[in-house]
């Protein structure tokens, strides 16, 4: 569950390089041009799963909720429902999607207005929306997308996050941002004020490019390098497999929400 501002100990590390070791032989891709693996997992510690994949036209992310008793749950599902239905039938553009995230924000602040049981509910939502040149990537919250790129992993999304902020000013290390005990507490979510502002990035796509959207129920548990390791050894419903069951074994603290994209034609 999210806390929104206005969230411990480290997991078990594991030697990135374990990672990399296929004990069986990795399953033939298909033949498809875009190959995506989804997973989400309720964790070890959480009662209900708040997160939602979020599926659809060449659009794939992540919601996270907040809010008490279905409040989260309510949050992150209306989320994907609203900006699905915004989309549709829509050519992607970084303005359609931004206008759709203002749609889904909209509905959430509307509905929490109608319903008092669904005070204080909001979500995080980060997504991938593929054109035949472009990758836009919508981003609200502190979920993330992560881009593999000829073989290196980057963080192509910021964190609104209390920590995250704190760090970018220099006031904690990198150290004390991933043990800070605030570091669950959001700045930006969708649904909790008339108005939304949301990251709208674009990067152009190209062959082997290899996408990660996730909660903070995986890199909050897996590190970096371990994230990326997984992602370059194996095929992505392996690496799927492998992060999803890493974030388990580090104590599954938060429910846990991913989706793997291997994109095999880039752009046309």
């Amino acid at each position: 569950m999210k806390s929104f501002a206005i969230g411990e100990e480290s997991p078990a590390k594991e030697p990135a390089e374990e990672l990399r070791e296929a004990e069986e032989p990795e399953e033939q891709l298909p033949d498809l041009p875009l190959i995506v693996e989804t997973r989400t997992d309720v964790g070890r510690v959480r009662a209900s799963n708040q997160d939602t994949l979020i599926e659809g036209e060449r659009l794939w992310g992540v919601a996270d909720g907040m809010g008490g008793h279905n409040g989260g749950e309510t949050a992150s599902k209306g989320a994907r429902d609203a900006l699905i239905e915004a989309l549709r039938d829509l050519e992607p553009s970084p303005e359609a999607l931004r206008a759709g995230i203002e749609e889904a924000n909209a509905r959430l602040f509307q509905q929490q207005k109608e319903d008092a049981s669904l005070a204080g509910m909001g979500t995080t939502l980060t997504a991938l929306w593929l054109s035949d040149h472009f990758v836009y990537i919508g981003h609200v919250g502190d979920s993330r997308a992560y881009l593999v790129r000829d073989g290196r992993m980057r963080q192509m999304t910021s964190d609104h996050s209390l920590v995250a902020e704190l760090f970018r000013m220099g006031q904690l290390t990198r150290e004390q941002a991933a043990n800070h005990p605030m570091r669950n507490v959001i700045t930006r979510a969708v649904g909790t004020e008339a108005g939304i502002e949301a990251d709208l990035i674009v990067e152009e796509r190209r062959k082997g490019d290899l996408w990660l959207v996730c909660s903070d129920g995986l890199y909050g548990m897996v590190e970096d390098d371990r994230i990326e390791a997984a992602l370059t050894a194996h095929t992505p419903a392996k690496a799927a497999d492998l992060l999803m069951d890493m974030a388990l074994k580090a104590g599954g603290r938060d429910n846990v929400s991913l989706v793997v994209l291997l994109d095999r034609e880039g752009g046309q």
